[in-house]
């Protein structure tokens, strides 16, 4: 495709100039027919001399993107062109990404090649399409601007935000790992010797071990090894209540990246990770295996996973979990409840659970309806916003309380703190041997 230039729109104007001349005085308008076949002959010996591409492009982007992180795709570009050339290049992207680099240009040399990078952030996952890669030069009496689109798009998947899982493997690789969550207490005694590491401000004091002190001249502490093999099942509400937002994420997306980290660290840990996925119905289900591939397994059959808006059905969910997996797990459910109905059913399904698992429900709080409630009333109407929103919260404390009364483990928290929160209840599970 040919796109005009700014210097052939002005030479086009000027046979228009000519022609207005003309009117007062008419032997201009024969010179405007000449200029105005000049410019339409040497615009044709452009085009024809442009018509073949000469800049080509291959594309290195990686199969894998991660969500809302900014995901590098390396372009190498050649041209043919026996004269210097200024590239202009571009991508099509799927709907939910950004590119902060494009459009870019570059300058190639005659014959000259140029690598070049942008940076892609998706912000839905699931499988896209990356698109053709569009390039613009001029032609060569740059009259013209030929575009070429290059490449095929490309299928690429977008998983959730890996980052932090690698930092918790950067953090384990410094010896660190335990500064990054809070340590646990220990009761009921030790378990196995495991290793020496330095003190942390929520160690015992009777863990230091002094004669590893004195050598470091630092605080030592004997770490001790609790339990593994154990079961851990993440089950993922997706009913429309997980559609809401907090920070720009969906409460879902919060409580995937959440369920992610802490696979992690179970798998790290030497714990077996399984994942049910439900709204209407089950969505997923991933068997209770350990080792790193139990981690790729879990991401594979999440990925494309997103609440949907309809109503969660509990009972068929939780009912699966009771069906499938038999062996005694630490079975966390993380949703949003706020109806009698679903908070009935909630119950009911989790006390059934007890008999053979350990349930923990992760309740995600509303930050927007507490703040209601901080808000100043600026008249009679705010006045019943603010009663409205202190008897949801009323509703979901008792929720909570009878959660806990019946023997389950409950984890109320805001969604900014959920990763850290879970993280730090599960090692707190583990240390005190309850499951």
């Amino acid at each position: 495709m040919l796109i005009p230039r700014y210097p052939l729109a002005v030479a086009a104007t000027l046979p228009v100039v000519l022609a207005l001349l003309s009117l007062v005085h008419p032997g201009v308008l024969r010179v405007a027919w000449y200029v105005d076949a000049a410019i339409v002959v040497v615009a044709a010996i452009d085009a024809l001399l442009g018509r073949r591409a000469v800049v080509t492009a291959t594309a290195d982007a990686p199969e894998v993107f991660s969500l809302g992180q900014p995901n590098v795709v390396r372009v190498l570009v050649r041209s043919s062109a026996r004269r210097k050339l200024r590239v202009r290049l571009n991508q099509g992207l799927f709907r939910s990404a950004e590119c902060p680099d494009l459009p870019m240009a570059v300058v190639l040399g005659a014959r000259g090649t140029a690598l070049t990078k942008w940076r892609v952030v998706p912000h839905a996952r699931g499988a896209h399409k990356l698109g053709r890669i569009f390039v613009r030069y001029p032609t060569p009496l740059g009259l013209f601007e030929r575009q070429v689109s290059l490449l095929e798009p490309k299928e690429v998947r977008v998983y959730p935000d890996l980052a932090s899982l690698r930092k918790y493997d950067l953090l384990a690789m410094q010896d660190r790992e335990h500064g990054h969550f809070r340590t646990v207490r220990r009761q009921g005694g030790e378990s196995e010797f495991e290793r020496l590491r330095e003190y942390s401000k929520d160690d015992e004091l009777r863990t230091i071990d002094w004669r590893a002190t004195a050598r470091s001249r630092k605080l030592i502490v004997r770490q001790y090894q609790t339990e593994s093999n154990q079961n851990l099942m993440l089950v993922l509400d997706g009913g429309r209540l997980m559609t809401a937002t907090a920070d720009g994420t969906t409460l879902f997306d919060h409580a995937l990246n959440a369920a992610l980290m802490l696979a992690h660290v179970a798998v790290r840990r030497g714990d077996r990770v399984g994942l049910l996925s439900f709204d209407d119905e089950v969505r997923a289900f991933v068997s209770p295996s350990s080792g790193a591939a139990a981690q790729r397994r879990l991401i594979k059959a999440t990925y494309a996973l997103d609440a949907r808006l309809v109503e969660s059905d509990y009972d068929t969910a939780l009912r699966t979990l009771a069906t499938r997996v038999r062996k005694r797990s630490l079975t966390i459910l993380f949703t949003q409840v706020i109806d009698e109905a679903a908070a009935r059913s909630t119950l009911r399904r989790t006390r059934s659970l007890l008999s053979v698992h350990l349930p923990l429900v992760v309740l995600l709080r509303d930050t927007e309806v507490e703040g209601l409630l901080s808000r100043p009333a600026q008249g009679s109407g705010d006045l019943y916003v603010k009663a409205a929103a202190a008897e949801e919260l009323r509703k979901r404390d008792g929720f909570a309380r009878e959660l806990r009364r019946a023997g389950v483990h409950v984890l109320d928290v805001r969604a900014a703190d959920l990763t850290a929160s879970l993280v730090n209840r599960y090692l707190e599970i583990k240390a005190r041997n309850e499951l």
